[in-house]
């Protein structure tokens, strides 16, 4: 079959080939292509060496010496960058990341047996079409992940390929096959002195993926090398009318039922480590978590520490198991307030966190439309640009007789007023009321938020 390539990536397969080299498209690039998904990133293969690289293509395309020593040379085109590499044999793996040694080869297959996946062990080219050693097309077509020789050995290399394995199954809905399986989750604590942010990528790559929740389903012990706070929920009963899974598969299907934004799905993820340290059960033996959301930011904050998440990400994301479990607002007023509290960026987050999470527990205690509307009432607030902040006030401090440390508390009570309706957001209303507190100074009305359990 024909894969349409990137007319970069044909010009410079052909300027190769043109050079006496033989060259193809390799990995991830001819893999998508096979499944009619976008490709981000082109690779190619090549017998040239790199400074035959650079002899062939120096004055034609801009060249980076990216990884010269493992045969790589980053072509620099209108429209893309293109890693070229040479075919090679790799040596051993001491640090589980990169080979020690590695040796040129005139020969593709030599090239392509060093690779994880039979699906990533295929090359590409216009002239001589479609090179599978390894049968990846069918195991495409199959939905099986295999490894190239025995997965001891590939995992044992580079143990990242475990939860790349994983990831393959969230983005592709590739199962390992068994023997792969059993080693991927036997060989998981080779991750423990993989690069934390190496493994993050991987594991933002999993949340992210179409079939998430299937892959966390089936590696648990996977995931938890990598977040072993997530540990003590697999399998962890919850006893509970509202629960129809045990804590870390409900999590599981809050993932996959969740936004596809990266600090949404994170949250998921974490949102309820906190339940199986404060279990209880009532008279009846139906299990509670009391207190839990303030339980799974601590150690969700612990997690992303050890992850490395960039702060303002992570702080996003505890912000959201902070409140995960806060009650749905349900009038125009209680969704003004939170968007006081939280913001307009991360309000409908933590609406689109409380949904995934109810949408992973019992059907018959739905609060799908509760949720309906507190997003209407949030569209009906950014629609008619009510009032919500301070900002938004139809008066500045420098419209207020008032200075000081009082000018603060005017201006929070104004808005707390105007908020619950009992004064207009009118300049000659609000400065009346502002003269009205400065004289009184009466004490500050309560602000932000509302009783309730959700």
């Amino acid at each position: 079959m024909d894969i349409p390539l990137p007319s970069s990536v044909i010009w410079l397969i052909a300027a190769l080939e043109r050079g006496g080299y033989e060259t193809f498209a390799v990995g991830g690039c001819v893999r998508d292509s096979l499944l009619s998904r976008s490709v981000h990133d082109w690779d190619l293969t090549t017998s040239a060496r790199p400074e035959e690289m650079r002899r062939v293509l120096e004055g034609r395309a801009r060249l980076l010496d990216t990884g010269v020593r493992y045969g790589t040379v980053t072509a620099v085109t209108d429209d893309m960058q293109v890693e070229i590499t040479t075919f090679r044999e790799d040596g051993q793996y001491i640090d589980h990341r990169r080979p020690e040694t590695v040796t040129f080869s005139p020969r593709l297959e030599k090239d392509l047996m060093r690779r994880d996946f039979t699906v990533n062990a295929m090359a590409y080219s216009p002239k001589r079409g479609l090179i599978d050693p390894f049968f990846g097309r069918a195991d495409l077509e199959a939905g099986v992940l295999r490894t190239v020789g025995p997965p001891e050995l590939r995992f044992s290399e580079d143990p990242l390929r475990i939860l790349r394995g994983v990831r393959f199954y969230a983005a592709l809905r590739l199962r390992p096959e068994p023997a792969v399986k059993e080693a991927m989750i036997r060989m998981a604590p080779l991750l423990a002195p993989v690069s934390r942010e190496r493994c993050t990528q991987e594991l933002i790559r999993i949340l992210m993926g179409e079939h998430a929740t299937e892959a966390l389903c089936g590696f648990p012990l996977v995931i938890g090398q990598v977040v072993p706070q997530v540990l003590p929920a697999v399998g962890f009963p919850q006893n509970n009318r509202h629960h129809i899974f045990d804590v870390w598969t409900h999590t599981a299907y809050s993932v996959g039922l969740s936004a596809s934004d990266p600090v949404v799905r994170l949250a998921m993820l974490l949102h309820d480590l906190g339940k199986p340290e404060c279990y209880t059960e009532d008279s009846r033996g139906e299990g509670h978590f009391y207190g839990h959301a303030s339980h799974s930011a601590r150690l969700a904050k612990e997690a992303l520490s050890g992850l490395r998440v960039p702060k303002r990400d992570a702080e996003a994301v505890l912000e959201l198991v902070k409140h995960h479990d806060d009650p749905i607002p349900a009038t125009l007023a209680q969704v003004r307030q939170s968007l006081r509290k939280f913001g307009p960026k991360q309000f409908p987050l933590l609406l689109q966190v409380k949904r995934a999470d109810n949408l992973a527990q019992n059907p018959l205690y739905s609060k799908q439309e509760q949720l309906d509307r507190a997003e209407a009432l949030l569209g009906q607030v950014m629609a008619e640009g009510l009032c919500y902040s301070v900002r938004g006030l139809a008066v500045s401090g420098c419209d207020l007789p008032v200075q000081g440390p009082e000018l603060g508390r005017a201006l929070e009570e104004l808005l707390d007023r105007v908020i619950r309706g009992i004064l207009p957001n009118e300049r000659e209303a609000l400065i009346k009321a502002a003269l009205e507190i400065a004289a009184n100074k009466s004490p500050r009305l309560e602000s932000g938020g509302f009783d309730g359990e959700c």
